[in-house]
C-alpha cells in the first residue's frame, strides 16, 4: 500500500496537501470515489483565486444559512463522500446544534459506500443516519440520477436542506419541490450556486467549522433576530461580490503577482501562493 506523504509544516500550502491526503485515504476506505478527487481539484482552483480564505460574503452567507436552519421545522444536512471524509465531526456537531437530521446522498451510490459513510459519521457521534439502504425509498421528481433516492423522514420531508458539494441537477430539483437549499460551492457561476437559496462560496473545510461556531452563537437567538438576518441577505449580491473577488484575484495574478492575495474584503495583502503537484 502506498505510504502517506510527509508534509513539511512550513510548506506554504501544507493544509491543502493534508486535505488531499485525507481524500486519498478515504478513497482507499471506499468513502470517496475517484470522481470525487476530480471534483475536489476543480474546487481547489477556485479557492486558489479566492486567496484560500473565507471572504466577508461567505461569512454573511454562513450567518444567513445558520439562521434559516434554526428557523426551519425540519432541517436536513445532506452528506456525500467528500463531505464525510473532510468534515464528519463538524457535520455531526452542526446537526446537533441545529436539531437537524443527517442523510447520506450519493451520485455514485452503493450500499457498501453508504454503510462506510454511516460508520464514519457514527464514529464522530451521529446517532441516526438517514438515507442508507432501504431508507432511501422516496424519489425526487424529475431527477434521474441516483441522487433522486432520498429518505422519507429526511430530505423528502425537509423544508431546509444543507447540500455541501452539490450537483446542480439536484439543487434545482429540490428548489422546485419548494425547499430552501443552502449550498457550499467555490464556483459562484455554477448552476448549484445560482439555483440555491443561499450559497456559501467557500472551501467546505473552512465553512463547516464556521457554521458550527455561528450555530453556537445564534442557537438561543430570538426568532425576530433570526428572521432579520435572513431577510437582510441577498444571494444575488453575495454571488456578485464573490465573483468580483475572484476577478480581482485573476487580475492580480495576471500582473505577475504570485505573492499577491486579497483579504476578506478584497484588499491586497502579502502572501505566498505557490502550487505543488
Amino acid at each position: 500500500m502506498q505510504e502517506s506523504l510527509i508534509i513539511p509544516e512550513n510548506h506554504p500550502r501544507a493544509e491543502s496537501l493534508r486535505v488531499r491526503e485525507r481524500l486519498v485515504e478515504c478513497l482507499r476506505k471506499g468513502i470517496v470515489v475517484e470522481q470525487g478527487l476530480i471534483a475536489h481539484g476543480r474546487g481547489e482552483a477556485f479557492d486558489y483565486l479566492l486567496g484560500e480564505r473565507t471572504t466577508v460574503y461567505a461569512r454573511e452567507a454562513i450567518r444567513a444559512s445558520v439562521a434559516i436552519m434554526l428557523l426551519a421545522e425540519h432541517p436536513v444536512v445532506s452528506v456525500n463522500g467528500n463531505v464525510a471524509c473532510l468534515c464528519a465531526g463538524d457535520v455531526v456537531r452542526l446537526a446537533s446544534l441545529l436539531n437537524a437530521r443527517i442523510e447520506v446522498n450519493l451520485f455514485y451510490r452503493s450500499y457498501e459506500r453508504e454503510k462506510a459513510i454511516e460508520m464514519l459519521l457514527k464514529e464522530h457521534g451521529a446517532h441516526t443516519v438517514y438515507g442508507v439502504g432501504d431508507r432511501a425509498s422516496m424519489s425526487i421528481p424529475e431527477l434521474m440520477s441516483e441522487r433522486r433516492r432520498v429518505d422519507r423522514d429526511g430530505i423528502y420531508s425537509a423544508d431546509v436542506v444543507l447540500v455541501p458539494l452539490e450537483d446542480g441537477d439536484r439543487t434545482e430539483a429540490l428548489v422546485r419541490m419548494g425547499k430552501k437549499v443552502i449550498a457550499v460551492d467555490l464556483n459562484p457561476l455554477s448552476r448549484t450556486a445560482r439555483s440555491a437559496t443561499i450559497t456559501i462560496v467557500d472551501n467546505i473545510t473552512r465553512a463547516m467549522p464556521l457554521m458550527v461556531e455561528t450555530a453556537r452563537e445564534l442557537k438561543n437567538a430570538a426568532r425576530d433576530r433570526l428572521n432579520g438576518i435572513v431577510k437582510s441577505f441577498s444571494n444575488a449580491r453575495n454571488l456578485e461580490g464573490s465573483l468580483a473577488m475572484i476577478r480581482s484575484g485573476v487580475a492580480d495574478r495576471g500582473r505577475g503577482g504570485d505573492d499577491i492575495t486579497l483579504d476578506s474584503r478584497g484588499k491586497q495583502v502579502v502572501g505566498v501562493m505557490d502550487d505543488d503537484g
